[in-house]
């Protein structure tokens, strides 16, 4: 990550120089400043690049900003991207004024992305276009721009129907920024940091920094390297005389006895480079960066610092859930809190580059990353994708993505595609050549891969051998055979399992069924989805048995919009469109639903991935009309072995590994049948309204336990706040679980009540959800209503207003639920 930035202090005598007018200052250095207030934005097919367009009656929105997340939900649009209104025509228009002191500034607009086909023109000339969605750009208008007058940006996206698989949003979903350059300035992602020798007592850190320049101009450059308290470690200076407009310059620094990045102590050190002229600063630019040695090989697997590091990964799509695509930090940062605490270390940005927000929090988080390009090369997958822009922008693209990722030490390997269809070509192996060699001459610090579903027409057209690690999208049992075949090649499994549920639904009897009356699927979480689709536990027992992969990256973290496996499907009536089986909207993959509740196999994966004791239990305990009737009853746990209690009384142990639970098996590996889970514990209990509670046990002592209790009628609305102090800058986010009681305060499990929400005072609603794939009703909203019990308000400070945020939550003949939030 590279970030231009400054002290407050500095800032402001900045500014203060600037409203001073002192000829002499006017090369002080300008912090990149955030251009996302103040845009005016319009759908509709019209021409609107002209400065004097009228358009003040256009919606004012900040950015980021993803137009089609407040629906409708509808039919005519495609369930594939979520049945919202991500396609057409969509203008943003900005007015702005720039100081007559920045003249003989460069001037230029960084966009992190714009979804999707972005033309941008500045006072009505177009100064670039970009088409794909997904990655940063930046054009120069230093010589559109009027300075001391009124100036116009007009910003152009048309995303066309069937460009995606997935819901991508909408607009300009990504931050923006404004850049006030001296003409001799550090280009975009102008520093390249790698770390060639590392000891327990030095590390040698290489900086490659980019700059452009003036031919005429001599300039220092000043290198400075940071700890992670801020204090110098090491600082050089080198003279420039440029004689071309582009120059790269290497700085060698050193670390006694550094500290490393590692995933349990992700120690950060920054580089800041500042270009002076005469003593003063003209620019300054700052990279985040951690010092640690990434290795994989054939027998040790994935070493980082040496130490062997078994991926427990997953694949995630880029959308926050009811808040859309539209990038939000906190958001962000909840998503990657809630996988770590289900045993997540890593994540494939599954199937495009991610947000620089995600990076750096992966970087502070210590979770190790495949960024990935693309999801489809020369060969569409859908009608208007990628594959329309491909000849002419991929290598731009590509080379972008890894210069401004490539200092990010979370970052592992650069993925280039995703199940691509020029596996089944004879000659496909030479477009994978050429892109892997693009990511080694940007980066050859770091191996590529691909995540190929194909088998085995990769290995026998060669495309696996052109990738450093070759990915395995859903062929779990191929591991061993390709070891044996190729003894030398990286394995691992790049999409795994594939399975679906629904949070709190349980369908009896078990069976591998897709049950079309409900739209849901059973928590039980048999084998249910497409015919790609296992249960975890068999990778789980790949993984252990074929020691050589470096893991796997279950399909997917979270639940996503668009994509409604298993209840898509493909409807002929509406030219192509996923809506066979509207309404659902969203993806059922996941062990964590849409608005971030964990699911039961959240669970199953932390008995798996997590070694803090830990044991879970289900299903609900309300099964009126069915008493007397047996009921299965499972546990996850890390633990040796587990006892569960009925009302009292033992069931009786059963030890994990041993006491196998079946679970019915169709899927394309096995016959149909049962497959038998040394990873769940399970018993088969008479139900009779009370209590259910489950003991683990490690060397016979009791190390977790957790209990479920049959709910009686539905009374009280319970706020579960994760923050109740956020800041006021007008993007914190505070996530409210709210949950329908009993008066004991137990669960209702099938509570569905519509609730009522009232934010007042210093924030304001961003969104509402439900985690229920079938529910239509808008996100953007103040009310939704309950799915199994639970839904989860969203509350967004006030830019600006500090105080108090008061929420009220109502429903009819249920207490009405009253809490707050400070906004700091």
């Amino acid at each position: 990550m590279h970030l231009k930035t400054g002290k407050l202090l500095y800032l402001g005598m900045v500014c203060l120089l600037l409203a001073c007018g002192k000829k002499e200052e006017r090369n002080a250095h300008i912090p990149d400043q955030s251009f996302n207030d103040g845009w005016r934005f319009h759908k509709g097919e019209l021409e609107a690049q002209a400065t004097d367009y009228n358009d003040t009656d256009w919606e004012i929105v900040n950015l980021p900003h993803d137009w089609a997340i407040a629906g409708p939900f509808d039919r005519k649009h495609n369930a594939r991207t979520g049945g919202l209104p991500v396609t057409g025509m969509g203008w943003y228009r900005k007015t702005f004024e720039i100081d007559p002191s920045m003249e003989g500034k460069n001037i230029s607009i960084e966009f992190d992305g714009a979804m999707n086909d972005a033309y941008v023109w500045v006072n009505g000339e177009l100064v670039g276009n970009r088409p794909f969605g997904y990655i940063g750009f930046e054009f120069d208008i230093t010589n559109q721009v009027n300075f001391g007058q009124k100036n116009v940006i007009a910003v152009r996206l048309n995303p066309k129907d069937l460009s995606s698989r997935w819901y991508p949003g909408a607009g300009l979903y990504r931050n923006v920024r404004i850049k006030y350059n001296d003409p001799t300035h550090i280009a975009q992602w102008g520093t390249y940091i790698t770390t060639p020798k590392i000891t327990s007592t030095l590390a040698v850190v290489l900086i490659q920094t980019k700059l452009n320049t003036q031919a005429s101009k001599q300039v220092t450059l000043k290198t400075t390297l940071l700890d992670q308290e801020g204090n110098t470690v090491q600082s050089k200076t080198q003279r420039i005389q440029s004689k071309s407009e582009q120059i790269t310059l290497e700085t060698e620094l050193q670390v006694n006895t550094p500290s490393l990045w590692q995933p349990d102590s992700p120690y950060l050190y920054t580089i800041v480079s500042e270009i002076l002229d005469q003593d003063q600063i003209i620019d300054r630019y700052e990279t985040p960066f951690g010092i640690r040695n990434i290795e994989i090989t054939t027998n040790e697997g994935l070493l980082v610092n040496g130490e062997r590091v078994q991926l427990n990964g997953v694949c995630m799509h880029h959308d926050l859930g009811p808040l859309g695509s539209a990038v939000n930090y906190r958001a962000t940062e909840r998503q990657v809190e809630i996988l770590q605490s289900m045993g997540v270390n890593a994540i494939r940005t599954s199937h495009n580059p991610p947000s620089p927000e995600l990076l750096e929090i992966c970087d502070k988080k210590g979770v190790l990353v495949i960024v990935e390009a693309f999801d489809e090369w020369k060969i569409g997958k859908v009608e208007n994708g990628y594959n329309l822009f491909f000849d002419e922008w991929h290598e731009r693209d590509l080379r972008d993505m890894i210069k401004r990722d490539r200092n990010h030490p979370s970052v592992v390997m650069w993925s280039i595609g995703n199940e691509i269809l020029e596996q089944s070509q004879k000659d496909g192996w030479k477009l994978t050549k050429h892109l892997s060699a693009i990511c080694h001459d940007e980066d050859p610090s770091r191996k590529t891969t691909i995540g190929f579903n194909y088998y085995p027409a990769p290995y026998k057209n060669q495309l696996a051998f052109q990738v450093d690690v070759v990915g395995l999208n859903y062929w779990p049992l191929q591991l061993k055979e390709l070891r044996e075949q190729y003894p030398d090649m990286i394995l691992y499994g790049s999409e795994t399992s594939s399975q679906t549920s629904s949070r709190g639904i349980y369908h009896l009897p078990i069976q591998a069924d897709v049950v079309k009356e409900t739209g849901q699927v059973s928590s039980y979480d048999g084998t249910v989805g497409p015919p790609w689709a296992y249960p975890p536990d068999v990778e789980f027992e790949q993984q252990e048995r074929n020691t050589h992969s470096l893991g796997e990256f279950m399909w997917t973290g979270f639940d996503y919009l668009g994509e409604p496996t298993p209840y898509g499907g493909r409807d002929n009536s509406t030219n192509g469109h996923w809506n066979g089986d509207w309404p659902s909207h969203s993806s059922y993959f996941a062990p964590i639903d849409l608005v971030g509740l964990p699911k039961d196999r959240y669970y199953l994966y932390q008995s798996q991935w997590t070694k803090e004791p830990m044991v879970h239990l289900l299903p609900h305990w309300n099964w009126e009309g069915k008493e007397g009737e047996k009921i299965p009853v499972y546990a996850y746990t890390n633990a040796e072995e587990a006892e569960l209690f009925v009302n009292g009384k033992s069931m009786g142990k059963k030890v994990k590994g041993v006491d196998k639970t079946p679970i019915p098996a169709e899927f394309h590996f096995f016959d149909k049948g049962t497959y038998m889970s040394p990873y769940r514990l399970s018993w088969e209990v008479p139900y009779s309204p009370g209590d259910l509670k489950v003991v683990a046990y490690t060397d016979g002592q009791e190390v977790a336990s957790k209990s479920v209790s049959t709910a009686g009628e539905a009374t009280q609305i319970q706020l579960d706040i994760d923050r109740t102090q956020i800041n006021a800058d007008g993007q914190d986010l505070s996530f409210v679980t709210v949950s329908i009681r009993d008066e004991e305060g137990n669960l209702v499990p099938n509570a569905d009540h519509l609730i009522q929400f009232e934010v007042s005072g210093a924030g304001t609603i961003a969104a509402v959800g439900n985690g229920n794939p079938r529910s239509l009703r808008s996100f953007k909203g103040d009310k939704m209503e309950a799915f199994s019990g639970q839904l989860m308000l969203i509350v967004q400070s006030q830019k600006g207003e500090k105080g108090e945020i008061k929420i009220e939550a109502k429903a009819d003949e249920l207490t009405t639920a009253k809490s707050s939030i400070q906004t700091l």
